[in-house]
């Protein structure tokens, strides 16, 4: 029997064998594809190979793609055969073989490698590939009866309207009648679990037009993908995924933490379904850099980890309990996927965090559970409003069954239509935010329609300026073959010293020159297939293809940016040895000006730890650490200690930058030669900018200089004003805050006595009303705490009554109200008394009712307020 893990590497090592790359699984975050949140197939990281928008590094490929989908999400646990997380086995060819060795390929890897009997074996093609079928059965030798054929619904496969598209041919396992249904006619296509679907081909061989008509493709491709589990399934001859032996240590552990045991009851089966798949789902979400949020790739695995921790809780484990089963995650899959080790502490810190918000959430949740039940029965009614459940479903995590299941133990129910309503607008909404492409998720540009044979090179580590051939020439639409005087213009040529802008670094400024015209670049990015784009303005002459050109970069500008981003790697240095070694990089932007550091960690830094990391990373600045740069293999880095990035995909050979052994990264970017060049480096900034990821901004070199010469001025126009030294600035700034104080003291006892004196004098403006005093009054410049205590003081030696006064204050309006006991029994309320008069000036508030306030805007219309104010006193208390 082969565990899963040596099957993936049987897998890839036999297509290996075959002349295949092997690549390292994509990021579940997908790059530049607007059409995804998260990477659902084992192709879909591949698409600028299959759209020929990018060269692929090899015409055969193989990998392992770690894939996430959650259209079925609901139905996980329920079944045993859904999930949400899976590996795909995929080997692919970019225009070299097809049909026949795709399928010869796919025989001997499971009847020769893993050594399934082909008697197990059948296949399906579409029904008008007559070519398949018969590979099938002439070169393979699989019976005619064993082939079937298939409609376009289920074995052709294309995206969209128009683009690349071919047949399919899958094949499907027997596995035995103890799976089946029992029924004599039972054969592929069944919908029991006997035949079982293990291995998809599709054959890419056409271009669907505009007008429907199928064009056969000049390179017809190869896109096959196998799901790891389900492959595994078969081997290990088990019911299914949660019996594979790497979920099954995840499910066998849950059920430990639980006390139960699997397969004994359906309700506790579902749970621990649902905890085993959820768990292995989040904990690879979060080694890829996807963080807990409301929206898009962070709502997901928030909704999955608060699935999982209401299930536990359904199981009866207490407290906290995803850390020892994303250990188990880790431990089974860490071989193959090793950031899964790398950022173990991150993973465990950002889940767990948000394991704990969630545990308050959950008891909100009930609360308002409670309410609404209370409500429903209040009024007599059985079922709860579909928004309501909605909102328990989107803000507190409660999924419906949940909701159902609480309800339907006090014999009420839920309106399901009404949240299916709600939930389908939620979906309309995130399918309206969602940019429109075209096939197979690109963004076309102009730059698409460029030869894809041309590259550009960068060769501006060690030179400012070089010697190149113009070779494209664009504007925002079409290509051009010159440009004159004023057009704003994209310049591609054979090599740049220009930087793009790239791993958070901006991009290059500077001009290019030929012998008829002069263009200033504003911003150089990286563009499809790799090409090197220079924005910019003819601001001399004109300028030609395949012009000899000069290109110039702004040499202050890249100074200024590199001290920038040197200073940026000592600041992660810094914050791993301050703060935490969970910290890691969660975004950053490196200009001339500042650099801007987004990294993850879970509160506010101390004014102290700000400190602390100021002085180690200019202390490493003023230890001159030679910034040493190689290139060598990602292993060979690894084992070096280099920081990777979150979801960055890098090649076999990566650049590594090391400082001084203090600080070392896998880094495309431009740096100083030694970290004396970043002058001084000081924190501006450090803020919250979405749930555990924080963001500090910060300044170097010319920019830190301009930075404490403002302070100094400050400081110096503050001395003038306070009329002391540099030295003795301080001392005086808080002899005269002490003494602003001692007037401010005195100041509000002479406001709150003048006050009083004020209070006895309208007490005879009261007039009594049904055995009640009634007072209406208003006073001026009187704050909204004066105003208060004057309300205090004047219902005291009011007796039995109701105060309402009004003060105007700094242009606005205070409003309070204040009822005794007695009124209160009589009718009066003072936060209705308040909400409809403070309307009259334009403002609101409210309150109980024996008390309430309310702030106003429109200072003119206090006396129609006492007005209206005294008309609902006397209507309430009649």
């Amino acid at each position: 029997m082969y565990g899963l893990n040596e099957l993936r590497e049987m897998y890839l090592s036999f297509f290996q064998s075959k002349g295949h790359l092997r690549l390292k699984s994509f990021s579940l975050l997908p790059n530049n594809d607007k059409s995804l949140l998260l990477i659902n197939a084992g192709m879909a990281p591949l698409k600028p190979y299959f759209t020929g928008q990018e060269v692929p590094p090899s015409k055969r490929v193989t990998t392992c793609q770690k894939c996430i989908r959650t259209g079925d999400i609901d139905n996980v646990g329920k079944t045993a055969r859904h999930g949400t997380f899976f590996e795909m086995l995929g080997n692919f060819s970019f225009g070299d073989y097809f049909k026949e060795e795709a399928i010869e390929y796919a025989w001997e890897f499971l009847t020769k490698v893993i050594n399934i009997s082909p008697e197990k074996l059948s296949v399906s093609v579409y029904e008008e590939d007559e070519e398949a079928a018969q590979i099938w059965h002439n070169k393979i030798g699989i019976p005619k009866e064993k082939i079937f054929y298939m409609g376009k619904e289920d074995n052709f496969w294309e995206v969209g309207t128009v683009g690349p598209c071919g047949p399919c041919s899958e094949i499907y396992y027997d596995r035995g009648e103890k799976y089946g249904c029992g029924s004599p006619n039972c054969a592929v296509g069944c919908d029991c679990d006997r035949f079982l679907e293990i291995w998809n081909l599709v054959f890419t061989q056409f271009d669907k037009q505009e007008d429907g008509s199928y064009a056969p493709l000049p390179k017809p491709n190869i896109d096959t993908g196998m799901g790891l589990e389900r492959l595994a399934v078969v081997m290990q001859d088990v019911y299914s995924l949660f019996d594979v032996d790497t979920v099954k240590n995840i499910r066998d552990h849950v059920c430990k933490m639980a006390n139960v045991t699997y397969g004994k009851n359906l309700k506790k089966d579902i749970s621990i379904r649902v905890i085993t798949d959820h768990v292995r789902a989040i904990t690879f979400l979060a080694s890829d850099g996807v963080r807990a949020s409301n929206e898009g790739t962070g709502y997901i695995l928030r909704r999955l980890l608060r699935r999982a921790v209401r299930h536990g809780k359904l199981l009866g484990i207490k407290g906290l309990f995803l850390e020892p089963l994303i250990k188990t995650v880790v431990e089974n899959s860490k071989h193959e996927y090793s950031e899964l080790q790398e950022k173990f502490e991150y993973i465990i810190k950002a889940l767990t965090v948000e394991e704990k918000n969630f545990n308050l959430t959950i008891e909100q949740g009930l609360n308002i559970l409670e309410e609404y039940i209370s409500d429903l029965q209040k009024e007599n009614k059985t079922i709860l409003d579909g928004a309501k459940c909605f909102k328990l479903y989107d803000t507190y995590g409660f999924p419906l069954d949940l909701t159902l299941e609480i309800l339907e133990e006090k014999g009420l129910g839920v309106d399901e239509e009404g949240f299916k309503r709600e939930m389908e607008a939620q979906r309309n909404r995130a399918r309206s935010a969602q940019a429109e492409t075209n096939y197979m998720g690109a963004d076309r540009t102009i730059f698409h329609e460029l030869d894809t044979s041309i590259n550009s090179i960068f060769n501006g580590y060690d030179k400012y300026d070089f010697n190149s051939e113009i070779k494209f020439i664009t504007t925002q639409d079409k290509i051009i073959e010159s440009a004159k005087l004023g057009e704003n213009i994209f310049i591609i040529t054979e090599q740049t010293p220009f930087y793009a802008e790239s791993g958070g670094q901006i991009g290059d400024i500077g001009e290019i020159s030929t012998d008829t015209g002069v263009v200033k670049v504003t911003a150089t990015t990286k563009v499809v297939g790799g090409k090197i784009a220079h924005q910019g303005e003819v601001i001399k002459g004109e300028i030609k293809v395949n012009q000899p050109a000069h290109l110039d970069v702004d040499k202050k500008n890249r100074l200024s940016i590199m001290r920038n981003h040197s200073a940026t790697h000592l600041l992660q240095h810094a914050l791993r040895e301050i703060v935490g070694t969970h910290i890691e990089q969660a975004g950053s932007n490196v200009t001339a000006d500042r650099l801007r550091f987004d990294y993850t960690h879970f509160q506010p830094l101390s004014s102290e730890q700000i400190r602390e990391i100021e002085n180690l990373v200019n202390n490493e600045i003023l230890n001159g650490y030679a910034v040493t740069i190689e290139e060598m293999s990602i292993d060979e880095a690894r084992k070096k200690g280099a920081m990777a990035l979150f979801g960055e995909k890098y090649s076999e050979v990566v650049r590594v930058v090391d400082m001084g052994k203090k600080s070392i990264e896998l880094c495309g970017g431009t740096h100083v030669t030694n970290t004396t060049e970043i002058g001084t480096f000081k924190i501006v900034s450090e803020i919250g900018v979405a749930s555990g990821v924080r963001r500090i901004e910060a300044i170097t070199g010319f920019a830190a200089l301009s930075y404490y010469q403002n302070l100094e001025d400050e400081l110096n126009q503050i001395g003038d004003l306070v009329k002391a030294r540099k030295n003795d600035i301080v001392k005086k700034v808080t002899s005269n805050l002490k003494e602003l104080q001692s007037l401010q003291k005195d100041f509000d006892a002479l406001k709150s006595q003048i006050a009083r004196s004020e209070a006895t004098q309208i007490l005879d403006n009261a007039t009594e009303v049904n055995g009640l005093k009634i007072l209406v009054a208003q006073l001026e410049n009187i704050d909204m705490n004066n105003l208060r205590d004057m309300g205090d003081t004047l219902k005291d030696k009011l007796g039995e009554g109701i105060i309402f006064l009004a003060s105007g204050n700094e242009g606005k309006v205070n409003l309070v109200c204040m009822a005794t006991k007695g009124a209160v029994e009589k009718g009066a309320h003072c936060g209705n008394i308040i909400s409809k008069s403070a309307k009259i000036v334009d403002g609101g508030g409210g309150g109980r009712p024996n008390m309430a306030q309310a702030g106003g805007k429109n200072y003119n219309k206090i006396k129609e307020c006492l007005k209206v104010a005294k008309e609902i006193i006397l209507e309430q208390i009649k």
